[in-house]
């Protein structure tokens, strides 16, 4: 995939940089915000070839690229100046929320962020729990990797200081130091020889470590405090004492105050939610299942982290996110896996084999979402009917996760725990009766599976004939109405549109419009009267201006440049006048096919802004000097 070529298509698509205020991605999706989103055509930008959809939310307008995104961010910005502001609304959606999908959408844009950090820790909590199998616990080696794993959780209100600074648009620096204080070491200690007061307040004993709610409280406060001292700080004093005076207010609202109350919450909600699952968790457990794909969808699941960390921080572990996660994940890749087996369109079997394995493997669900179950629709629902099913199992058997990674194949390990083995027993089961469910319901339910274009092209290729149909018949008379410039065929074959080349360059327009000819003649003719002005060494391309200023390339074969020149013969060179009809080239067809490459020959108007339309014949044989395309200008 040519993700510079997917860049450029995006950027046209969505406005061009003079519409993005910002952008930056996550694990799976650019996230633009744009100034106008009501100017960009969603279906379009979902035509870009290497774009699985797209979603609105909070004001960002996020394009869901897959596994490859940080390829496609790379290219993205080199075609501008873009800022990166990572989870801040630029729309006005957010505005249009209610109070409590507000909250939800700060805690995921705060969240999404620190998912890497997060998920490469639990991963190597994954692996302490392996290699403790092996290894003495006194090993430091193990002692070091469990310090690896634990850091980005201890530290996680350092962390999340500074994607809340810029979601809630004050200095992150400054709120990574006023995290910095709830967690240093003598503020901690303070408290072993009793009760601690500041300036005669007492301040509530805390843990922050691994906490949420209290930094993001502290944050939102800063905010405002920033605003307040800068309207009070005279400008020649901004540079010391602005700093000074949010630090000196910030740090005792935050462990006096916003720290304690955060602290509160976020185990109230804990413990409402356990509550709850406690309950009726089969049904809790069944619900969240089987409605997992359409929270990623939302990237409401990152609303649920704070809850699920928090959880782990207890000997029960969490018993609602992750479980319900793995159920669906699992669900996820063995209906790719069903599609990928039952498919006979080769381009679905590849996207959907690589989905599968992501899904199952790494715990990546939307390429598998995008990319083939949501596409089909029936997969999604087999997969969701599945991963419900097992939910009740997990709710019944209180399946419990102690670590945090996202649940895949090679995460069970984080299932680990508790009183006894059977609790990683329960996963497995429950993996593979998800994983057992989804395919078979998958493949006993079906889907339209696309026509596989690639085969298409190929008897066209082989037969050379074309079904008259009524869309044809059409195409020609909008040709045949057409008033314009004419250029000839150089080729004796199949006139097509240029959407079918397999090759983005010509299908996608980028060099110009035009059409294209797969030759069932290895003869290439002057298409006007004009001149040579390109020939490569490579003789697989010419390019021509003809009397009129019409400027034409002619690529033989795709990728052709490859064969280094064989099996071409040129009887014209660089500069020479032709008429219309001279002989210009001559290539072997079944040698250049033999070698593997594909003989579709396109015809470019490389100078097409000169024109205000052109329209090429497509659906029928034509003979070289028959006229292929019209330019009008």
């Amino acid at each position: 995939m040519d993700y510079s070529v997917t860049a450029k298509k995006i950027l046209k698509a969505v406005g061009g940089e003079k519409n993005i205020q910002s952008v930056t991605h996550c694990m799976t999706r650019l996230r633009l915000i744009l100034k106008d989103e009501s100017i960009v055509n969603d279906e379009e930008v979902k035509k870009i070839r290497g774009v699985m959809g797209v979603m609105k939310k909070a004001g960002q307008y996020q394009i869901i690229i897959g596994n490859d995104v940080a390829a496609c961010y790379k290219e993205f910005v080199k075609l501008g100046s873009f800022q990166e502001k990572a989870g801040e609304s630029g729309g006005s959606n957010e505005k249009n929320q209610n109070v409590i999908m507000r909250i939800l959408d700060i805690i995921s844009g705060c969240m999404s962020s620190l998912i890497p950090a997060i998920i490469g820790a639990g991963m190597i909590k994954v692996l302490v729990v392996i290699l403790g199998f092996f290894m003495d616990s006194s090993s430091q080696t193990l002692q070091l990797l469990t310090v690896m794993g634990d850091c980005a959780f201890y530290f996680l209100p350092i962390l999340l200081a500074y994607s809340a600074g810029k979601k809630f648009n004050t200095n992150p620096m400054l709120v990574a130091a006023v995290a910095g204080v709830l967690l240093h070491p003598d503020f901690i200690s303070l408290f072993a020889d009793g009760s601690v007061k500041f300036l005669g307040i007492p301040v509530i004993n805390t843990s922050y470590s691994s906490t949420v709610i209290p930094i993001l409280l502290t944050a939102w406060a800063m905010s405002y405090i920033e605003k307040f001292v800068d309207k009070i700080t005279p400008s020649v004093t901004k540079n010391f004492l602005k700093p000074f005076l949010i630090l000196l207010i910030s740090a005792p609202v935050a462990f006096i105050i916003l720290g304690p109350l955060g602290g509160v919450i976020g185990n109230g909600l804990a413990t409402i939610v356990y509550a709850i699952q406690t309950k009726a968790g089969f049904l809790a457990l069944m619900i969240m299942s089987a409605a997992m794909p359409f929270i990623v969808m939302t990237g409401m699941h990152w609303a649920f982290v704070p809850i699920s960390i928090t959880a782990l921080a207890t000997p029960a572990g969490d018993t609602v996110l992750l479980p319900a996660m793995l159920a669906s994940n699992l669900a996820q890749g063995a209906a790719c896996v069903a599609v990928a087996m039952k498919s006979k369109n080769s381009d679905l079997k590849q996207v959907a084999s690589a989905s599968g394995f992501s899904a199952l493997l790494a715990g990546i669900t939307e390429p598998a979402m995008y990319g083939v179950t949501l596409r089909l629709k029936k997969p999604m629902w087999a997969a969701c009917i599945a991963s419900g099913i097992v939910g009740i199992f997990i709710g019944f058997v209180q399946l419990a996760a102690y670590a945090f990674a996202t649940p895949a194949l090679v995460a069970l390990p984080q299932f680990i725990g508790g009183d006894s083995n059977m609790n990683v027993i329960y996963a497995c089961i429950a993996g593979v009766a998800s994983m057992l469910l989804s395919f078979v319901l998958t493949w006993v339910i079906g889907f339209d599976d696309p026509v596989n274009e690639e085969e298409d092209e190929e008897e066209i290729e082989e037969t050379n004939l074309f079904i008259e149909n009524e869309e044809s018949k059409e195409a020609e008379e909008v040709f045949n109405r057409v008033s314009g410039v004419e250029v000839k065929s150089p080729l004796t074959g199949a006139a097509v549109p240029l959407n079918i080349v397999n090759d983005a360059t010509f299908s996608e327009e980028i060099l110009g419009k035009g059409g294209a000819v797969i030759p069932t003649e290895g003869k290439v003719y002057a298409p006007f009267d004009g001149e040579v002005s390109t020939i490569f060494d490579t003789k697989h391309a010419i390019g021509m201006v003809s009397e009129t200023g019409v400027e034409v390339l002619i690529h033989v074969g795709l990728d052709t440049v490859q064969l280094g020149g064989r099996h071409f013969t040129a009887h014209v060179e660089n500069g020479q006048k032709v008429k219309q009809g001279d002989l210009m080239l001559e290539f072997d067809i079944e040698a250049i096919k033999s070698e593997g490459y594909d003989i579709i020959t396109p015809v470019i108007i490389t100078n097409t802004d000169n024109y205000v339309d052109i329209t090429a014949r497509r659906g029928r044989q034509i003979q070289a000097g028959d006229a292929l395309i019209k330019a009008v200008k």
